[in-house]
């Protein structure tokens, strides 16, 4: 078997990282020079060009990019079998993860993780959108993306949407409608008597204006009134701080309001729910199934969302 040169893989997986020959020189704590060298001779045994320079510029080729995502999984998976040899239980993972899921359900759990699985280091890498599946940007994700073969999935949860107000705005609507007893409450609203509040959009959810409240609405049968008033924001945790705000109705999921201390602050109107399309879940590279880290995490995940409602053995019921 005829091996590449060994000590350029990760010299080569350095610069690449860090887009830098200077910066890679500086973490391994070798000279620039040295760093060159290894690089061009990794070019050389593999008669590919894996880099294309251009003044200070640095971008990997198409090869360099292939070659980066074979070898980043090989090196992981070398430091964990080192690691577990030298008796170093401390497991060290990368999450990706949607900063609203991140704020509002993963973030209020981790002293909960940390309690149960202390060996489990992790770190919380923000995206808005959604990440490439690679080792390059993460170790494992939260997405709603399946598009990779490489990868295994496992479903957290079902995305639905339904509307909320603030507790005060509740008193209002119900006042407005002439439902004060207690025993209106629970009474189902029309969607006409919906229309008559500000309506708070999120536009990401359907990368388009009103989109949210437009599928809302559609769900059974009805379009948007021409009167209603929609506010727009860009991301569902803005919307939602607006109808804490008492500013209006807004269309939020189960997650955003799942065991946070300021949940209590919102009503849930009797109305229908929506399904987006969109299911959640926890991705992790195959060729990494048998990393302990991984397999913790991933049944921590699975068991939280499960107590928490997000997930059960059926879709959740509109």
């Amino acid at each position: 078997m005829k091996l590449p040169p060994l000590k350029a893989l990760p010299v080569f997986e350095s610069v690449a990282r860090l887009n830098s020959f200077s910066l890679a020189a500086e973490e391994l704590a070798v000279s620039q020079s040295a760093v060159s060298h290894q690089i061009k001779q990794l070019e050389t045994y593999l008669g590919e060009r894996l880099f294309w320079r251009s003044g200070r510029t640095l971008t990997l080729t198409d090869e360099g990019r292939q070659y980066l995502d074979a070898i980043s999984s090989a090196l992981l998976q070398i430091e964990r079998a080192s690691e577990q040899l030298l008796g170093h239980e401390e497991s060290r993972l990368r999450l990706s993860v949607f900063s609203s899921f991140a704020v509002r359900w993963l973030v209020p759990r981790l002293p909960e993780l940390k309690r149960l699985q202390p060996q489990v280091d992790l770190a919380l890498e923000m995206s808005t959108e959604n990440p490439q599946l690679s080792d390059r940007v993460a170790d494992c994700f939260i997405t709603v993306n399946k598009g990779s073969p490489a990868y295994s999935y496992e479903l957290l949860y079902v995305e639905r949407l339904f509307p909320v107000c603030s507790q005060d705005y509740w008193m209002r609507i119900r006042r407005h409608l002439g439902r004060e007893n207690p025993e209106d409450e629970a009474l189902p609203i029309s969607c006409d008597a919906i229309s008559e509040f500000p309506l708070l959009s999120t536009h990401s959810i359907f990368d388009k204006a009103a989109g949210d409240w437009q599928a809302w609405f559609r769900e059974v049968g009805e379009v948007i009134p021409e009167k209603a008033k929609i506010q727009h924001f860009s991301h569902m945790l803005l919307a939602l701080e607006a109808a804490r705000f008492h500013q209006g109705i807004a269309l939020t999921n189960d997650y955003m309001l799942s065991t946070r201390s300021d949940s209590e602050d919102f009503v849930r109107l009797p109305c229908h729910s929506v399904m987006t399309g969109d299911s959640f879940y926890f991705a992790w590279k195959t060729s990494r199934r048998g990393e302990r880290g991984l397999q913790l995490l991933r049944r921590w995940l699975v068991d939280e969302a499960i107590q928490s409602g997000l997930r059960g053995d059926e879709l959740p019921v509109t």
